[in-house]
């Protein structure tokens, strides 16, 4: 098994630490050749419309194809932007791959940022969490499993085999959510074989 992370911009060598801290090969993708005989994508944090502009059209084309496929994707932060179905007060996504509709910079500006623990279904209820600049849910479509919430607003989320998170777990140590994210994995891996 081999975990890909979107190496265009962003928080994406912190991911690939807590990849191989769990023992898992990875590799930084930035060219859409590199996204052969991955298992998985993590798209991390960062600047939403930069890393959509580096990759450029033919780049989001190919992770839009990708995600009505059964490549388990990863979306924190700006990652979750990139693939939600909806941006509000944009008129385009990008990836769409998760039927979520997401507020940008929700939590507050980067002075805001902070850290909370989180109870997430399925995980713990003391998963540590870090908020930069934090997008929120703001409307669940039919098939989408909200999975931890922070003061009301929804801030983790599953369709399948997609997951997103407004925050930032590979910014701490603690590497439960990315285990989940591996379970996901395994599972579309053995559905496949």
């Amino acid at each position: 098994m081999k975990v890909g992370v979107l190496g265009l911009q962003g928080a994406f060598r912190e991911h690939q630490r807590s990849l191989s801290r769990l023992g898992v090969d990875t590799v930084v993708v930035k060219r859409i050749n590199e996204l052969s005989g991955i298992s998985g994508l993590v798209i991390p944090g960062g600047e939403s419309t930069a890393i959509s502009l580096i990759g450029g059209k033919s780049f989001l084309s190919r992770l839009r194809k990708l995600a009505q496929g059964s490549l388990p994707f990863f979306g924190t932060c700006a990652g979750m932007i990139l693939l939600a179905r909806e941006i509000q007060g944009q008129d385009d996504a990008y990836i769409r791959a998760i039927d979520i509709t997401v507020a940008r910079n929700a939590s507050g500006r980067q002075v805001h940022s902070f850290e909370a623990q989180l109870a997430v279904e399925g995980i713990a209820n003391d998963i540590p969490a870090v908020f930069i600049r934090a997008p929120y849910i703001t409307r669940l479509g039919a098939g989408v499993s909200r999975l931890a919430e922070y003061e009301g607003n929804v801030v983790m989320a599953r369709q399948g085999n997609v997951l997103v998170s407004s925050f930032h777990p590979e910014l701490t140590d603690d590497l439960r959510i990315h285990e989940y994210f591996l379970s996901i994995v395994k599972q579309e891996n053995q559905e496949v074989d």
